[in-house]
């Protein structure tokens, strides 16, 4: 077996500012939506939309939060709606601004409103800070916020019914003052039409790198060849002379090695830092030997690492590749019979270093230390026998390894990741394996190492694909060529080719 390294060919971040210089922007462009926000609200301003745009891992959250309460501050705002997606991002946010806000009058000042069957799903640490409703008659009427889904939020008359219930807000008109969307690019269109309407002012603030979910229900729109129903709702806005648009400068997420990388992604931005300097995250390895050795230690810097294999037997399919994964499992073996630690610096609200946090895969605690994503559902049950097999052989608590999609790991946070790049083995560049938002999500959810797995071949592929003209929908700025994007990310990877023939021979 035999294994080769080369260097990241990307600029380095010589340029980068951390801590609380990198955070002190993102204080910055946030103070500016709220503003704009106050603005709209004493009528000074004639926006209907603001939009927070942010890089993955930019405290998004954090930033939602601070307006929320801002808005709330206004003497012409009463109540304010929040909605998401999905459930398991509404779930978290309604537990933050329940904590942040606290009570009036000896009642939470911020309801979950939630579909019956899922009020099992949400956390202890939720229902201790909220009001919980699963039918509108239930929102208490001193609620000053009222969280939920689209779907939930968005129900056929369900405008009408919160207005019956709980009367205009200081509007006079509609239910809300503000509609807060959280995760707002991974919203499609036509589910935010449906709640659009909640309120005069929308505030969007999300990762632009986010893939809109497929939603399997159906809508008035599909088979217009003109419209796009699953694009994210504020691509249709951004441009628009009623919207207000800020971007979020810098990201907290990633390790400093990775900040080529977010910029390579985000790389029409005027300036993208990251909080985290160099040396505030590190892996400790355990003696590792071999190819596993050179490679876990390539992961362990936070530099991206990319692993090509060649000489593996052939795949199922393209993205359905069991030789690919037992190579995973190979890698992974040694790493998890001996114990690993992650050690990470903690940050104040505005970006100053703390202490040192170290947590071992003997007791994790947190995000999961290891997450193995692919793309397609077959792949990932899999990758799913891979991890119940390793954890299985050696008694690993719950949190060391996971295993998921790509598409249903969005938002979460991991240590390490290990992902099948979603072009191993490909032919073509094809509308889902080619999506900006699907590598996007693959390469951005690792707080200390990024490892990307796939078959010998990617380069060619890239430079022999044809040309897709246009710009593919969710993409920010110009992305004429998919081809060239992902040729812009790769060069941010230190590149590792094995050749698993060599020891057969």
């Amino acid at each position: 077996m035999t294994i080769t390294f080369s260097p990241p060919a990307a600029a380095s971040i010589d340029d980068a500012i951390h801590h609380d210089a990198a955070a002190g922007g993102n204080i910055e462009a946030a103070g500016r939506a709220i503003a704009t926000l106050s603005a709209v609200l004493s009528g000074d301003a004639d926006y209907d939309k603001i939009l927070l745009r942010a890089a993955a891992g930019a405290g998004k959250s954090y930033a939602l939060v601070r307006m929320v309460e801002a808005a709330l501050n206004h003497p012409n705002c009463t109540r304010v709606g929040v909605t998401a997606f999905a459930n398991k991002q509404v779930f978290p946010l309604a537990g933050e601004l329940g904590k942040k806000l606290g009570k009036r009058l000896d009642a939470p000042r911020v309801c979950l409103f939630v579909a019956a069957n899922r009020l099992p799903e949400v956390p202890q640490d939720v229902l201790d800070h909220v009001s919980v409703a699963t039918s509108t008659g239930g929102i208490p009427q001193t609620c000053e916020v009222v969280l939920g889904t689209s779907h939930k939020m968005g129900a056929w008359g369900e405008g009408q019914r919160f207005l019956d219930h709980l009367g205009p807000a200081a509007n006079g008109d509609v239910p809300y003052d503000v509609l807060f969307v959280d995760e707002a690019w991974q919203l499609p269109l036509h589910r935010y039409a449906m709640v659009e309407g909640l309120a005069p002012l929308s505030v969007g603030v999300g990762d632009v790198g986010q893939l809109p979910p497929i939603d399997p229900g159906q809508n008035p729109w599909r088979g217009d060849p003109g419209y796009n129903p699953y694009r994210a709702w504020p691509t249709a806005y951004e441009d628009d002379d009623r919207t207000f648009a800020v971007d979020l400068p810098a990201v907290w997420r990633p390790t400093a090695s990775q900040l080529p990388l977010w910029r390579a992604f985000y790389s029409d931005w005027d300036r993208l830092d990251c909080v985290a300097a160099p040396g505030d995250r590190t892996v400790e390895l355990p003696a590792l030997a071999g190819a596993a050795g050179a490679i876990w230690a390539s992961v362990a810097t936070g530099t991206p690492t990319l692993l090509e294999v060649d000489g593996l037997a052939d795949p199922e399919a393209a993205d359905v590749d069991p030789p690919l994964l037992g190579v995973i499992e190979d890698l992974l073996t040694p790493l998890l019979e001996n114990e690993f630690t992650v050690v990470r610096r903690r940050y104040d609200g505005v970006g100053g270093p703390q202490d040192e946090v170290r947590i071992s895969s003997a007791a994790p605690s947190g995000d999961p230390l290891i997450v193995v994503l692919a793309t397609r559902n077959q792949a990932v049950d899999d990758a799913t026998a891979l991890v119940e097999r390793l954890t299985d052989k050696y008694g690993l608590p719950d949190g060391v390894l996971l295993a998921s999609t790509v598409d249903s790991w969005q938002g979460q946070t991991n240590a390490i990741t290990v992902a099948v790049h979603p072009l191993s083995g490909a032919d073509h560049l094809d509308e889902f394996n080619s999506a900006f938002g699907r590598l996007a999500v693959t390469c951005t959810r690792a707080t200390h190492g990024l490892l990307m797995v796939a078959r010998a071949g990617l380069d060619d592929l890239l430079s022999e694909a044809s040309a897709r003209p246009g710009t593919p929908l969710g993409e920010p700025g110009t992305r004429s060529l998919p081809r060239q994007t992902h040729q812009r990310i790769l060069a941010t990877f230190s590149r590792a080719t094995l050749n698993v023939a060599v020891s057969a021979e």
